[in-house]
């Protein structure tokens, strides 16, 4: 079983022709978004750990949850010095979603410090870099079942070796790999289809 980096389940939820190029193909390019996000996260991962208020800051928590197949990097992880939950958070350059793949890959964060630890971790937080917010997100039993299902279908499209078709739409604009997927040009091909058709009954 192949094991899923956390940082493909927020790649697939953006786009999944997007995941397979970066992590089937080794594909990667930087544009300004990019950009802003790797500065926020070299400044949370760069510091040290310490203790406030009773709580302990790790940063930078490397994990890997052999059963579930999944490992990455935490951007951050509190401990609590007197009862030792853990609460995971992540750190986002922009706001919060419509849709729940920053909860979901928050998550699945939680389950590989579970399978790790043996402890069951009850809450998250989500911190964004554009409201400068901290939210705080309940790992409910729906939102395990969800990310267990992303992680499934992260795992089957890697493993499948195949990069899904372009896919024009508004999202596009804001993809550091643009240039490289060719998304308005490569909709446009029919040869699939033309050959398709010639050997076709």
């Amino acid at each position: 079983m192949r094991s899923v980096p956390l940082s493909a389940l927020q790649h697939h939820a953006f786009c999944p022709r997007q995941c397979a190029l970066i992590h089937n193909e080794q594909a990667w390019a930087e544009n300004y978004l990019t950009a802003q996000g790797r500065v926020l996260h070299e400044r949370v991962d760069g510091g040290e750990p310490e203790t406030r208020k009773g709580v302990r800051f790790e940063r930078s928590v490397q994990v890997s949850a052999v059963w579930l197949g999944m490992h990455g990097v935490l951007d951050m992880v509190e401990c609590d010095t007197r009862s030792g939950c853990l609460k995971p958070v992540e750190y986002k350059r922009g706001k919060p979603k419509t849709v729940p793949s920053d909860e979901i890959q928050l998550c699945a964060q939680a389950l590989c410090l579970e399978e790790m630890t043996g402890q069951t971790i009850t809450e998250g937080a989500l911190w964004y870099g554009q409201t400068r917010h901290r939210v705080a997100v309940p790992f409910s039993d729906s939102l395990r079942q969800a990310a267990l299902e992303t992680v499934a279908r992260v795992r089957e499209l890697l493993e499948s070796g195949i990069t899904p078709p372009p896919k024009y739409g508004k999202h596009c604009k804001a993809c550091s790999l643009l240039e490289w997927c060719q998304p308005k040009l490569l909709g446009k091909d029919r040869s699939r289809d033309y050959v398709a058709d010639l050997f076709s009954d």
